[in-house]
């Protein structure tokens, strides 16, 4: 008997290349005791001749607002539904954008971004990315990262992710903002911050 919540086993004989690729991955923490918003770009295009729609992997996530190429989407152009956000008849390449609102400090599941004691961190494998924002989130999906973090300069005074840093400032309110760019493409379970 299987009990819920147990892992499914994934076998090699029932593998599917996906049916989009995302070349590259923006996102913007912007970090607060009790919400953090996080707004990404994502660069899509579709693998091969398929006419699937865009499903994007995404777990207790509140949407704030969605857009492909620059247009706002509304509730009725998307399902959400199980973990999975449905766009149907999207072009061949997209620029899809979302800001979604997620709560680090009840992230009991130590997948996604959580808070730990006063520290933030992530645990993205090894699917755990899917609990931040929308992706997809899957091993053979390789994308490039840049990442500005964004939080109170006290509570958190270190702002870390992977790659190089880019940028580094502070804001008349005791806020500060680091930017990261990694340019080797990585699969989203590798994605990290602190």
């Amino acid at each position: 008997m299987m009990r819920e919540g147990a892992p499914k086993t994934i076998y090699r004989k029932d593998y599917k290349a996906p049916d989009f690729l995302i070349d590259s991955v923006d996102l913007a923490f912007d970090i607060y005791d009790g919400r953090t918003r996080v707004a990404s770009k994502l660069d899509i295009k579709r693998h091969g001749t398929n006419q699937a729609p865009l499903v994007l992997d995404g777990e207790s996530l509140e949407i704030i607002s969605l857009s492909i190429n620059g247009r706002a989407l509304s509730a009725d152009e998307y399902r959400y539904a199980n973990g999975k956000l449905t766009i149907e008849n999207v072009p061949d390449q997209v620029c899809f954008e979302a800001e979604v609102d997620i709560v680090p400090e009840e992230n009991t599941s130590l997948e996604g971004l959580y808070r730990s004691r006063t520290m933030y961190c992530t645990q993205c494998e090894a699917e755990g990315y899917r609990k931040i924002t929308f992706g997809l989130d899957r091993p053979d999906v390789l994308s490039t990262y840049t990442v500005s973090l964004t939080a109170d300069k006290d509570t958190c005074p270190v702002l870390l992710s992977n790659g190089n840093e880019v940028s580094r400032s502070t804001a008349d309110n005791n806020r500060h903002t680091v930017v990261w760019h990694d340019p080797h493409p990585k699969p989203s379970y590798l994605f990290a911050i602190v």
